[in-house]
């Protein structure tokens, strides 16, 4: 009777290990996301806006700093990379792909219609503005 009791007991160190691997997983894919956006955009105030409810996880999120450049993910590139990477993205996710445009309250509109170009030119016809709805 012994024997058959110790024999029904589980070893719990590999689904710690797995729990802990998960929790670092997480912790890691959570942080880098947040790096991804530009925290210096001064985004302009929409105080009357709805606040979006729930994210489209396949978003592209394209910045417009106040001298014009346009960045996605903090990376750098001009108008006509914009349009080919978004070309792509259609290729591979449909027309259907939204686009959130966070340009700088300082931006000129010029650059924001650039972006704007950038979208129609792929066939991306879902563009939202990012905006703060309070200042804090």
């Amino acid at each position: 009777m012994r024997r058959s009791m110790e024999d029904a007991a589980m070893n719990m160190t590999p689904m710690i290990d797995v729990v802990f691997q998960l929790i670092i997983f997480f912790v890691t894919t959570a942080d880098m996301q947040s790096k991804a956006l530009d925290t210096k955009l001064k985004l302009a105030m929409a105080p009357h806006a709805v606040a979006e409810e729930k994210k489209d996880p396949r978003e592209v999120l394209v910045d417009v700093g106040p001298d014009g450049r346009i960045s996605i993910a903090r990376t750098y590139m001009s108008p006509a990379v914009l349009r080919s990477i978004l070309k792509k993205a259609v290729a591979e996710s449909g027309q259907t792909l939204p686009v959130v445009i966070r340009g700088d309250a300082r931006a000129k509109h010029e650059d924001i219609k650039g972006v704007m170009d950038a979208c129609a030119a792929a066939g991306l016809w879902k563009v939202k503005f990012a905006a703060l709805k309070e200042r804090g």
